[in-house]
């Protein structure tokens, strides 16, 4: 392409809001920050509806493609691109792309905006060496056909999958270990399809198990016996802890992509039932707790808050509530948190409330009373009632925000508190959540505290604690990502130690040594980090003395895979964070 052609197709992206927001793309052969952005990085793990069986329907107008470069575009989408724009390129965090709108654009000028990225947050494929000159040809081709639509999945096709190891029937009746239950940690090790099951106490790993690919999340029954770990993959596992040996007892797929997964603790239902939030297809299952066995489906697809429709609407975030035999349900795309009364799954009661986009993670406050919620394209915490089921109020935090599940303390100013950090800056807000006796500070950032810099997916503390400790495992600077920062509830003017994680862990080869999710023991005086490497590079989990703030313990094992989240039993079943 010559210059002044490039110069030209430019020139028409800078006056175009199509595809892009209000930003200018890079100019030829300077890279853009985006490749290392943080929420870059997090939005563009790859699907698994890479490989899904779909649907390929042609559009006359699209240049051609043979059916080997549809099946290669069509991958190289779904691990790179459809977290940000979606399944079916109708647009999520990033813009549309479908053919009404990229067909009259062209070969030509897309290959600008996929090459040289923008600041707006396209990552710029070409010149950061991601992408050649024939891929970046091959994707500007391909987003002017038709998106192919993955398959449906039925309550049939649940059952299809499910199978049940061991029967109710034949499954203890008492705890049949020694071990202390409460204080195991669930482990999830991403890329090899497995929870490691390790023993808080003595730092041994109890059993590797097998689930589904890349946990996202790891969930306990109210009795605290049950286990549920739902991978990207939509495979859900039933682990039994009471067994000698801890293992599935039963697993379901519940669709093609999912991230959550959650039980009934409500007072009369616990463990009784469960319920498994899927990005593909935009819908969630309620199932019994103890089989897994599915008995309803309630599909997410409808009007935004804007009053638009949006064809899928990815489930993020589910919490019990403990207030009323409810759910709690985040539809991401549509910024509507679902309502669900599972006393009665024939007659089903749902409440939608309108909040804002995109929703995504959260915890509850300290009550357990109001639940806090992260929509980040909105930089924007939501909460809500869980007694009265309404929205009670948005709150302005910082860029894209990130909970995990977030961080209760006792301010020594402003009272009860809830924390999150954020993927797109070093602040760290800290929200009143008292409406009685601290009601001035009550749904307000009542300190903003600055950590290391962006890139943080977790914040963590503990009701016996006066340390907070923020992860930024998605920093681009290797000395962040791989150090913790670590604030003095007593004193936060005083500022975070940064403490070096990966040091601690003393690993042999060069591996990136992101640090991840902090997770206390039981007890309140450890801290787990996970210190991930790549699959084929060491890893490992170090433990922290909460109070020295130093090294405690280092659990190496060629098992542990790419450890990411930890789950303790205790502080997992009782929502204590």
């Amino acid at each position: 392409m010559n210059t002044r052609k490039l110069t030209t197709l430019i020139a028409l992206a800078l006056s175009s809001m199509a595809l892009t927001a209000a930003a200018q793309p890079a100019k030829p052969g300077e890279a853009t920050t985006t490749t290392k952005d943080a929420e870059a990085q997090y939005q563009g793990a790859a699907s698994p509806l890479a490989t899904a069986a779909m649907h390929q329907s042609s559009n006359p107008k699209a240049p051609p493609m043979t059916e080997e470069e549809f099946a290669r575009a069509r991958q190289i989408y779904f691990e790179r691109c459809a977290g940000c724009h979606g399944v079916l390129r109708k647009g999520a965090t990033g813009k549309p792309l479908t053919p009404d709108l990229t067909i009259d654009k062209g070969t030509e000028y897309l290959k600008v905006f996929i090459g040289y990225g923008s600041p707006a947050g396209m990552p710029n494929w070409l010149t950061s060496g991601e992408f050649d000159e024939a891929t970046v040809d091959l994707m500007a081709r391909y987003i002017q056909h038709d998106a192919p639509t993955p398959p449906e999945f039925s309550l049939e096709d649940m059952e299809k999958t499910r199978k049940e190891y061991v029967a109710v029937a034949d499954r203890p009746t008492r705890k049949m270990n020694n071990y202390n239950i409460e204080n195991i940690f669930s482990v999830t090790l991403r890329d090899s399809g497995e929870v490691a099951l390790i023993d808080g106490d003595t730092k041994q790993i109890i059993s590797i198990v097998k689930t589904g690919y890349a946990v996202h999340i790891s969930r306990l029954s109210a009795s605290g016996r049950y286990l549920y770990v739902i991978g990207r993959d939509a495979r859900l596992n039933l682990i039994d802890l009471w067994m000698e040996k801890p293992d599935n007892v039963a697993e379901i797929k519940v669709g093609l992509e999912a991230r959550s997964v959650e039980t009934s603790k409500f007072k009369g239902w616990e463990d009784k039932i469960a319920i498994a939030g899927t990005y593909w297809p935009p819908q969630f299952v309620l199932m019994d707790g103890d089989t897994l066995k599915p008995r309803k489906i309630v599909g997410t697809r409808g009007m935004d808050i804007n009053n638009e429709y949006h064809p899928e609407p990815r489930v993020a975030a589910i919490v019990s509530s403990h207030q009323k035999p409810e759910f709690l349900v985040n539809a991401k795309e549509t910024g509507k948190v679902w309502m669900v009364d599972y006393t009665d799954l024939t007659n089903l009661k749902t409440t939608q409330i309108d909040t804002a986009k995109y929703l995504h993670d959260g915890g509850f406050d300290a009550s357990r009373r109001y639940f806090l919620t992260a929509a980040n394209a909105s930089d924007k915490i939501v909460v809500i009632d869980t007694k009265e089921s309404k929205l009670e109020a948005i709150v302005d935090v910082g860029k894209i925000p990130h909970p995990g599940r977030g961080a209760n303390f006792i301010h020594p100013k402003f009272g009860p508190v809830w924390a999150t950090s954020d993927l797109g800056d070093e602040g760290i807000s800290l929200i009143g959540t008292d409406p009685g006796k601290h009601k001035a500070n009550a749904w307000k950032v009542v300190q903003t505290l600055k950590g290391q810099g962006g890139g943080s997916l977790f914040i963590k503390t503990h009701p016996k604690s006066t340390n907070l400790w923020v992860d930024t495992a998605l920093n681009p600077d290797p000395k962040i990502s791989q150090s913790v920062a670590v604030f003095d509830i007593n004193n936060l003017e005083r500022g975070p130690q940064i403490i070096d994680i990966a040091a601690c862990a003393n690993l042999k080869d060069d591996g990136a040594k992101r640090v991840v999710q902090p997770e206390y023991n039981k007890a309140g005086d450890e801290v787990w980090f996970s210190v991930w490497s790549a699959k084929d590079k060491e890893s490992a989990i170090v433990v922290v003395d909460d109070k020295t703030r130093t090294c405690k313990a280092i659990i190496k094992d060629a098992r542990l895979v790419t450890p990411t989240g930890k789950f303790n039993v205790h502080n997992t079943q009782n929502d204590v964070y």
